[in-house]
């Protein structure tokens, strides 16, 4: 499960172009919203994936439409906390 690629069609998609995975990665993230060692913990229990490949395609699935479509209200809220984030980096840059 650790080596799906998100810039390429998958077999079993649903309609809004999503596959099991993405769904299952959306609905752990409405579920578990915090960071913390427990997250992490469930992250590898139950989606079988290390935290870093986590976040490479809960980040990803924030720019994907198909995503925006199924979880608007999660995919929101992580763009509006990417975009706080960006801009504190952007603060301490000055």
């Amino acid at each position: 499960m650790s080596d799906v690629d998100l810039d390429r069609p998958r077999a079993g998609s649903d309609q809004e172009g999503l596959d099991g995975l993405s769904r299952a990665i959306l609905a752990f993230e409405t579920e578990w919203p915090k960071q913390s060692d427990q997250k992490e913990r469930a992250m590898r229990e139950r989606l079988e994936l290390e935290p870093v490949r986590y976040y490479q395609l809960l980040g990803r699935l924030v720019d994907d439409p198909a995503a925006q479509a199924h979880a608007p209200m999660l995919i929101g809220r992580l763009r509006r906390l990417r975009e706080a984030r960006a801009a504190r980096r952007a603060r301490l840059l000055r």
